[in-house]
């Protein structure tokens, strides 16, 4: 009997993360013979719900209607609850995730969705993985959370969206059906490896900053400069301190230097337009500081292992699968094994 499993699209979700998770458990299908994994695209009422690009996707149902019907419920959210979302968190998603754990299913986060299990207290005691905005550790409660690059800690799953999407989903599926599946999975998507579960993301810059005050300005300058880099000279000087003792600082908190997390802030920036904006790959990467095509190309290369053009591509895919759930004839067709066109 086929596993069913939710995906809960929450407002400026990210369509790249559902199309990751989705195309990962279409191929699993295949590789199983059959329909061994259906999915549903749920929201809170049943209504369409705006990607971060504007995308909207056909549902298949609200979430309360979909209950009784899945093994599993995955939250896709690019932003944690607010205070206006408690009364839907207590009344409703805590009382979903209570009936999925009570029945042995899954309840996974991917970018910011472990922050809203963890709102209703069902990751307490769990290890979990989220994308964490600046001051938002208040709505972790008693969760653990890791800087891994994703977690499975039991039946909880979640990692912080983007790439470590895929490692999250095969590596669930490898402990389901075998790590010959595992493998096959890896070729498919021409994955050398998955990073292991002792492998750590990069720190992020949120208790660097709240440990130093000059680190913290330098960040800042940074963020306000994406598009005209400054030098490290000139950001030590703007902040009061010598190169060498921002350079110690960046170690200290952030493991890195200031040239490479300033780097990587531009690059960071550049994938969001490139995924969610119409701009000519050209005009995102001078609008990030970057002198030439050339010159964002290698540094894009270095940084994700792919070019921006092959990030454009992703999303090409990502459009096509937005397609195959838009068009009516196929509503209510949110299966993991169908293709899109």
């Amino acid at each position: 009997m086929a596993k069913r499993y939710g995906f809960l699209l929450l407002p400026r979700y990210s369509l790249l993360d559902l199309a990751g998770a989705l195309a990962v458990l279409r191929q699993a299908n295949q590789l199983l013979g059959g329909r061994a994994i259906d999915t549903l695209l749920l929201s809170r009422d049943g209504r369409p719900v705006a990607a971060a690009g504007g995308e909207q996707l056909l549902i298949s149902q609200g979430l309360n209607a979909a209950l009784m019907s899945i093994d599993g419920l995955f939250i896709i959210s690019d932003a944690p609850p607010q205070a206006s979302d408690e009364p839907w968190l207590r009344q409703h998603l805590a009382v979903a995730g209570q009936r999925i754990a009570q029945a042995r299913g899954v309840l996974g986060g991917i970018g910011c969705g472990a922050l809203w299990w963890a709102q209703t207290g069902l990751l307490d005691g769990y290890r979990c993985s989220a994308a964490t905005p600046p001051g938002q550790a208040s709505v972790l409660g008693g969760a653990v959370l890791s800087n891994r690059y994703c977690e499975i800690d039991r039946n909880r799953l979640s990692c912080a969206g983007g790439t470590s999407t895929l490692d999250l989903m095969i590596q669930w599926l490898s402990q389901d059906y075998g790590e010959q599946a595992g493998r096959q999975l890896m070729a498919h998507f021409a994955l050398e490896r998955l990073r292991a579960g002792d492998e750590r993301s990069k720190p992020s810059a949120t208790a660097g900053t709240a440990a130093s005050a000059k680190l913290a300005e330098a960040v800042a300058l940074m963020e306000a400069n994406l598009g005209e880099p400054l030098s490290t000279e000139d950001i030590a000087g703007l902040v009061g301190v010598s190169r060498r003792q921002l350079e110690r600082l960046f170690k200290q908190h952030l493991d890195t230097l200031p040239s490479r997390w300033y780097l990587e802030q531009r690059l960071a920036r550049a994938r969001r337009l490139l995924q969610q904006t119409p701009q000519s790959i050209l005009q995102i990467g001078l609008s990030c500081g970057f002198a030439s095509a050339a010159h964002f190309s290698n540094a894009y290369r270095n940084c994700f292992g792919h070019t921006p053009r092959d990030e454009r591509s992703s999303r090409a895919a990502a459009w096509r699968l937005a397609g195959a759930h838009q068009r009516p004839a196929e509503a209510g067709a949110t299966d993991a094994d169908k293709e899109p066109t």
